[in-house]
């Protein structure tokens, strides 16, 4: 990397950090001002403008304004808010020392508030790379064995052309059930591509709750009509700020996982309700729950196919579920699961 760039990611300039550092040191000097009417003692600056040192590093980028805020605040609690007023001195006693402290302090406070916000910001990338990491490796294993099925199934109807028509419907069935989790496996794929990319960020639009149940329930009852799907919905439109898409491809996963790990679910219950200043939705099935030493685990992406009880050699219950939990954090959410009396429960809030 070469020492511009360098310069220009640890000192970044825009205009929105601009006006927003103006913003802040005003309504610190505006604050001053009031507390030197209300105040004969001018002790109140100091702690004032490194307050507002702290904002302007928290809300802006590198180090740039945050350095330029320790200099000015500096200026300004001499210059306006220290006897006597209205003229830079640095030679009354205490002085230099003090104003050589808080210049110190203001540096200090910039610098810790952005070194943790880059920390955070790299935790965050380290996260995005270890989830595409493990959803790649499992991808990579997972779709071997529908692939061979697939081959092997077409391979005998071609191979046998005089094979019974029950026969080769059974063999045909079996491909289109193989091909729809590849086409599952794909949009998961493409999901984490568009989460994980910075240019492509998710775009959130006001969109009706339960008409977002209503496709997701709509397609799964495609797939296995034999299951009954209840809605629950509030009467008032509950407007929630999402990508439609994916946020449906949430709760395709959850219904799916549902019935491929619940074994011996009849009936899975899908609702939507306003908690707060939060949109929850829940997906709850009659099945046979979660093994607890597999719910810490169940949205890392590291389940092994030993540890899902599907038993089909193909589905992984944490590939799925880690794609989940990625989309609800990308919409500012969380999720969670918990095993219920009879079955299990899938949560997740979205912010409205």
């Amino acid at each position: 990397m070469s020492k511009k760039k360098r310069l220009s990611q640890l000192f970044p300039f825009s205009l929105r950090d601009f006006l927003l550092s103006i913003a802040i040191f005003f309504c610190a000097v505006e604050c001053c001002s009031f507390f030197r009417l209300a105040e004969s003692s001018d002790g109140f600056a100091t702690p004032v403008f490194i307050l507002a040192v702290l904002l302007i590093s928290r809300f802006t980028s590198g180090y740039l304004f945050g350095l330029v805020a320790s200099l000015l605040g500096v200026i300004c609690v001499n210059y306006i808010f220290t006897y006597p007023y209205l003229s830079l001195n640095f030679t009354l006693s205490g002085y230099p020392l003090s104003f050589l402290s808080f210049f110190m302090v203001s540096i200090i406070t910039s610098t810790l508030t952005t070194q943790a916000k880059q920390q955070e910001k790299l935790r965050m990338e380290n996260e995005k790379e270890k989830m595409r990491a493990n959803l790649l490796r499992s991808v990579s294993h997972d779709i071997r064995t529908p692939l061979t099925s697939i081959v092997g199934a077409t391979s005998t109807i071609l191979d046998n052309p005089s094979l019974p028509p029950a026969e080769q419907k059974e063999l045909l069935e079996d491909v289109r059930s193989d091909a729809q989790w590849l086409i599952q496996v794909v949009e998961n794929l493409l999901s984490i591509t568009r989460i994980g990319s910075d240019q492509a960020n998710i775009k959130k639009e006001p969109e009706a709750a339960e008409e977002i149940l209503g496709e997701a329930v709509r397609k799964f009852r495609k797939r296995y009509p034999q299951v009954p799907v209840e809605v629950c919905a509030p009467q008032e439109l509950l407007l929630v700020p999402m990508d439609p898409i994916l946020i449906e491809q949430v709760l395709s996963n959850l219904l799916e996982n549902a019935v491929l790990h619940g074994k011996s679910v009849s009936r899975i219950q899908v609702a939507v309700q306003r908690e707060e200043g939060w949109a929850r939705f829940s997906v709850a099935d009659d099945g046979q729950g979660i093994a607890p030493d597999v719910l810490p685990r169940l949205f890392d992406g590291t389940l092994k196919h030993s540890e899902t009880p599907s038993g089909d050699g193909k589905r992984n219950m944490g590939l799925g579920l880690s794609v989940c939990l990625a989309i609800v954090r990308a919409h500012g959410g969380t999720m969670e699961a918990q095993n219920l009396d009879r079955g299990a429960e899938f949560t997740f809030r979205l912010p409205l």
